[in-house]
């Protein structure tokens, strides 16, 4: 048996027709989460593991970090395919002699749940709020270890507005990072007015202190980092020298302002990983930035303007309260990958006829990488005989990694990958309560109809009852009654979540077949060992920006 960790890991179903993992009698003891997050788990689960392929035992770890989103060679697809469907697992069989297990009691789920989660509320001003968000929640729960998905938010205080977004790392968690630290302040600088980026640079040439740009509101785990605080100043103050030296005396457009901040930043990621950094540390940090990569959906509010710029498959959705109280969701996104035939016919255009087979294989680019847009990503950006030379003059650690020498194949015109974003604007109005941006671990589980439904009744306290469905289900007039009885203490309890990017990832891992949180499958999904967790889901962050309706519709009269 392999004793490698991680995904390398699939689990073989064995005899039983409950997941094999933990049972409803008994809560964990504190000492038992060591053991499940260790390789014993064989001990504490009735799963088997093996090594789906030998050579992978010795693979590098950026594989392992990003092994849905990179199919690296033929012989590795069986890891790299989309992940089961949960009720399979669920109903997946175990060893006929079973130990004891355990599994996970409310105070323990919430306090996972809750871990990261992160609310803020726009302060009013004598006694009114004048902005047209009232506040936001966000959350995150992890799947990979490290997690790879990162979240930002920001108040924009030379300009009017405020920034959210969520970025998706894959191959590592290095990109994402370095985008979810640095995008906002390219996306301030791109929207300053001349005389503003000339008292900025004035200030630094005779040392005075700068005008704060963000105001930011971060959980205490969502840090910057420190080391590279210098490298990425300097990189930014570059940009905005070029923006007072191309002055047009035009006012800045939102859309071309977002669209700029993405390519450059991408740009600035690609080329001090190409220079290097005497510090052998930064050197290092920069080459981990640019060989991973990250996709990002950000969304700028001011007043009733809407901006939202997404690279890749996050999404951005507005959840819409209808004249009868129901609710209805507004995609403010596209995903770009190959189920996006727009995006699949842009990538043809941009590389020769010879090509077109090869482009888009096995629904990825390449038949390796997902999304069809990403920050970092080199290898699907520089040429070969760039990415031999930047990995033979780098660190050891650079080039004794596989991933980072592997050439994709078919790799004749670069680039194939852009981080330009594609922009949506929309006009709020009173009837646009909330918008929720989410990396694909939420969509992957949930249809945007009901994050719609489900954010919304949260969020207002009143629910619109469906008839249940059963899907085709033999359901006896028991367990009929226990569905409703269930739904009944559901809607009772529904505000023990104080935050409603938690209540809505309860609902992304706990949901059963009839739409209804099952607590015995949430205890199970969030006991996952790290080894078999990225199996079945992918890492959830989640912002909801709640909409101040009052405000909109002051505004909505002022424009008329």
């Amino acid at each position: 048996m392999c004793v490698c960790p991680g995904p390398r890991r699939i689990a073989i179903p064995v005899r039983s027709s409950r997941l094999p993992l933990l049972s409803d009698a008994m809560p964990a003891p504190a000492h038992l989460f060591p053991l499940i997050r260790s390789c014993e788990i064989s001990r504490i689960c009735s799963t088997a593991c093996y090594c789906h392929h030998k050579h992978l035992c010795c693979f590098s770890s950026h594989f392992a970090h990003g092994h849905f989103r990179y199919a690296p060679q033929k012989r590795f697809a069986a890891l790299y395919r989309p992940k089961e469907n949960f009720n399979h697992f669920i109903h997946a069989r175990d060893y006929a002699s079973t130990p004891q297990r355990f599994y996970l009691t409310p105070p323990q789920v919430n306090s996972i749940l809750k871990a990261n989660e992160y609310s803020f509320k726009v302060p009013e001003f004598d006694g009114k709020n004048v902005s047209s968000v009232l506040g936001f929640d966000s959350n995150q729960l992890p799947a990979n270890a490290p997690i790879e998905d990162r979240r930002s938010a920001a108040t924009c205080l030379q300009t009017r507005g405020m920034l959210l977004g969520v970025f998706d790392g894959h191959a590592g968690c290095a990109c994402a990072q370095a985008v979810s630290e640095r995008l906002f302040y390219y996306i301030a600088v791109s929207l300053l007015p001349h005389e503003t980026l000339l008292e900025i640079e004035n200030a630094v040439e005779s040392g005075r202190a700068l005008l704060p740009i963000l105001q930011w509101h971060k959980h205490p785990n969502d840090y910057f980092s420190k080391e590279a605080s210098k490298l990425y100043f300097n990189s930014l103050r570059t940009y905005w020298q070029e923006l007072i030296d191309l002055n047009s005396g035009e006012t800045t457009d939102v859309k071309e302002a977002l669209i700029n901040a993405f390519k450059r930043l991408d740009n600035d990621i690609s080329l001090e990983a190409q220079v290097g950094d005497p510090n052998s540390f930064l050197n290092y940090l920069v080459l981990r930035v640019a060989f991973s990569g990250a996709t990002a959906c950000v969304a700028h509010v001011d007043g009733v303007d809407l901006h939202v710029a997404n690279t890749g498959d996050s999404r951005a959705m507005l959840g819409v309260q209808e004249e009868d109280g129901s609710w209805s969701a507004v995609n403010l996104s596209y995903d770009h990958n190959a189920q996006n035939e727009r995006e699949v016919e842009r990538v043809k255009t941009e590389h020769p006829k010879s090509e077109e087979k090869s482009l888009v294989k096995q629904d990825r680019l390449l038949g390796l990488l997902m999304p069809f847009r990403a920050f970092g990503d080199v290898k699907f950006k520089w040429s070969i005989e760039l990415q031999k030379r930047v990995v033979e003059s780098g660190p050891d650690q650079l080039n004794d990694n596989e991933y980072t020498k592997f050439i994709p194949p078919n790799y004749h015109t670069p680039p194939y990958l852009t981080a330009e974003p594609e922009v949506i604007h929309h006009k709020l109005r009173p009837q646009d309560k909330f918008l929720v941006l989410a990396t694909d671990g939420l969509w992957e589980t949930m249809h945007r109809q009901d994050v719609a439904r489900i954010v919304g009744e949260y969020l207002t306290g009143v629910h619109h009852q469906q008839p249940i469905a059963v899907g085709g289900y033999k359901v006896t007039l028991g367990q009929m009654h226990g569905l409703l009885t269930e739904r009944r203490a559901r809607i009772s309890s529904v505000f023990e979540d104080q935050n409603a990017a938690t209540h809505l990832i309860r609902h992304a891992v706990g949901n059963n077949e009839f739409g209804t949180v099952d607590h015995e499958r949430l205890s199970k999904m969030l006991s996952l060992p790290e080894e078999l967790a990225r199996m079945y889901r992918d890492d959830i962050t989640i912002i909801v920006v709640q909409f101040n309706s009052h405000v909109i519709g002051a505004c909505q009269n002022e424009e008329l």
